[in-house]
């Protein structure tokens, strides 16, 4: 049985991350820069906007260790926005120098002193406040007091946390959040400016007839408010350590494979409740997002588990997944599900069946065409009409970088299927190869489009600092952008 919902036929978009566009203050936000890179993909023709996670960051700044997987990064709260809003004076905005890229350290020191600021400025009375409290009470106050916890005991950790607060009952957690009432509603408060402001761009998007592509991470932090109120749907002891964690083995990424940390969910239990929680976090993407592109979606077929204990992921064990089972239940929930599988590397077998029973349209990503195999599924002689084709991901090398540090027979099997011509540099022969397959949506990096080499790369898997932080020039629209995205789409 496929599910319903289908993305609309040859249709093209542009992945940016919001943190990589420009601003005054050391990191793209949910401003007018924003509002611009809408007007960029209108006027070219573009009918997605794929973002990254807009979740809180985590460890090494990653959006995919996250200590909510419903909160948004208050970091990307526009302050000019708030001053529009009379929450901030045109005064609070002192002048600063950033960085190209993204210094996330020195962007808190600047950024989150203001949103204070505002939240001290704001009026709980507000109407909208009020009922974005009722929306969100499934998620809001758990995150509130899990960060205002984490504040107050400095630590990143949850296993360090008292035992009251992660029992979450008796005197000393009740003394715990009336002394710290000023913290947990600061916490809510900035939560309703990150999703006013989304809302809001999310309006003009659909004005502009651009869908929002989300990304939803499989796995959620050890660290995070989803274990802390919600362990039973988790693998984890008395104490909230992990039994099990998750991550791949060894693969073209990694000789040790990854060892992502994250707790294993406990299937049996969340099979019992109609797998209530993940159904809720789909619900709540769906309500952000056109289009879901759900990450390492092969877990549904099959996971892989390592003893928590272990240093690497080169020891550990495949476990069936939760499977169609799961995603006949989220049908009858959610009506016309838009998902993209991201299943890179994981075509097997059992992916491939499930990828088909769902009907949902996987990756081919052309970066990993090259290997001399003429069987290769990213091969786009290969592709079938219903996937989605990238250049690259946001874990991959820009495609420049990539041509750059290509192997021999890698350049010759480019050379021969995208013959560079004087019109077209070698990236864009690629772009161009991707819109003329079959594959019904193609998206690309805006790396590409700039034609930036692999120091524009977002992040290098199992390199634990350093990425994240790529960031757009100030006046990277220009119309030989724009000439270039509409004459290369409109193939």
């Amino acid at each position: 049985m496929q599910l319903k919902g289908k993305l609309p036929k040859k249709k093209s978009g542009i992945l940016m991350a919001l943190s990589s566009l420009p601003s005054n203050f050391g990191i793209g936000t949910l401003g007018i820069e924003a509002y611009r890179f809408i007007d960029l993909l209108c006027d070219t023709k573009q009918k997605y906007w794929q973002m990254l996670p807009l979740v809180p960051l985590g460890e090494g700044n990653s959006p995919y260790k996250s200590p909510s997987c419903y909160a948004g990064e208050m970091l990307y709260i526009d302050l000019d926005f708030l001053v529009r809003d009379g929450l901030l004076c045109e005064s609070d905005l002192q002048k600063s120098d950033f960085p190209e890229n993204v210094d996330f350290e020195r962007v808190r020191k600047y950024k989150l002193p203001l949103i204070k600021k505002a939240t001290e400025n704001f009026d709980e009375n507000c109407e909208d406040y009020r009922a974005f409290l009722l929306d969100n009470e499934y998620w809001l106050n758990d995150y509130a007091v899990f960060m205002t916890a984490l504040e107050v005991f400095k630590t990143e950790l949850l296993t360090e946390l008292p035992q009251y607060i992660l029992d979450r009952s008796g005197e000393d957690y009740e003394i715990f959040l009336n002394f710290n009432k000023d913290k947990i509603r600061f916490y809510k408060i900035a939560q309703y400016f990150f999703y006013a402001q989304y809302f809001e761009l999310k309006r003009y998007a659909e004005e502009k007839g651009v869908m929002l592509v989300g990304d939803i991470p499989f796995y959620v932090s050890p660290d995070s408010a989803e274990v802390f109120a919600n362990k039973e749907d988790f693998l984890v002891d008395d104490g909230f350590k992990p039994k099990l964690v998750a991550g791949v083995p060894p693969d073209y990424f990694s000789a040790t494979g990854q060892l992502w940390g994250n707790p294993i969910y406990n299937w049996e239990h969340l099979k019992a409740t109609d797998y209530k929680w993940w159904i809720n976090r789909l619900k709540h993407y769906f309500l952000l997002f056109d289009v879901v592109r759900v990450d390492h979606f092969r877990a549904f077929a099959d996971y892989y588990t390592i003893e928590a204990d272990k240093t690497d992921a080169t020891e550990g064990e495949w476990k069936s997944g939760a499977g169609m089972d799961f995603w006949e239940e989220a049908a009858k929930n959610i009506p016309e599900m838009l998902v993209i599988a991201e299943d890179l590397g994981g075509e097997t077998g059992l992916v491939k069946e499930l990828i088909k029973e769902t009907g949902f349209p996987n990756i081919k990503v052309l970066q990993f065409a090259f290997s001399g195999d003429s069987n290769n599924p990213h091969l786009p002689e290969k592709y079938p009409e219903n996937c989605v084709c990238y250049t690259g991901t946001h874990d991959s090398n820009t495609t420049l970088g990539f041509i750059k540090n290509a192997l021999p027979y890698e350049k010759e099997m480019m050379d021969k299927l995208f013959p560079e011509t004087e019109e077209l540099k070698a990236p864009l022969n690629l772009i161009k190869g991707a819109m003329e397959s079959a594959a019904d949506t193609v998206i690309i990096p805006i790396q590409d489009y700039l034609l930036l080499d692999e120091s524009a790369r977002m992040n290098v898997p199992g390199i634990p600092k350093g990425n994240w932080s790529f960031r757009v020039k100030k006046d990277y629209i220009s119309e030989e952008l724009k000439s270039r995205i509409l004459r290369i789409a409109r193939k």
